[in-house]
C-alpha cells in the first residue's frame, strides 16, 4: 500500500465514513449468521467489512479472477442478496456517493463509496486484491 493510499484509508477510517459503514457491514453479517442458509451472506458481509474499513489501494474481483472456482448455487443466492438487501445497500452508497461527489474534497469517497455500490448489489464470491 502506497502513502496516498494510507492516506486516503486513514482519513475515510477516522474522518469519513469508513467505521460506520464497517460497522454496518459487520452487522449486516452477524444478522445472516443466525441462519444456516444466510451462511455464504454473512461470509461475504464479513469479507466486505474489511474492505469497506480500508478501500484504497485494493479492489474486489470476483473469486474466479482470483483463481478460485465457482461455487455451484451462486446465482441463486446473488438472486436472493439482490432482492432482500443488495438494491438497499446499492442505493445507500451511490446516495451517499453522490453527496460526497459535490464536493470538491469529498470526490475520493464518493469513488470509495460507488465501489462498495458494485459489490453491495452482489458481493458474492468476490475477493480483496492489490493491484500490483
Amino acid at each position: 500500500m502506497g502513502p496516498i493510499s494510507l492516506l486516503g484509508n486513514l482519513l475515510w477510517l477516522f474522518l469519513g465514513p469508513g467505521i460506520v459503514c464497517f460497522f454496518f457491514w459487520v452487522i449486516a453479517g452477524s444478522i445472516m449468521a443466525l441462519t444456516i442458509v444466510g451462511m455464504p451472506f454473512a461470509i461475504a458481509c464479513f469479507r466486505i467489512a474489511g474492505f469497506a474499513a480500508l478501500p484504497f489501494g485494493r479492489t474486489l474481483v470476483d473469486a474466479e479472477e482470483a483463481g478460485e472456482q465457482r461455487i455451484f448455487g451462486t446465482t441463486f443466492f446473488a438472486i436472493l442478496w439482490m432482492l432482500l438487501a443488495g438494491v438497499w445497500l446499492t442505493m445507500f452508497h451511490l446516495i451517499i456517493g453522490f453527496l460526497y461527489f459535490i464536493t470538491i474534497i469529498g470526490i475520493p469517497f464518493a469513488l470509495a463509496h460507488f465501489k462498495l455500490a458494485m459489490v453491495s448489489f452482489n458481493p458474492l464470491g468476490k475477493r480483496i486484491a492489490y493491484p500490483g
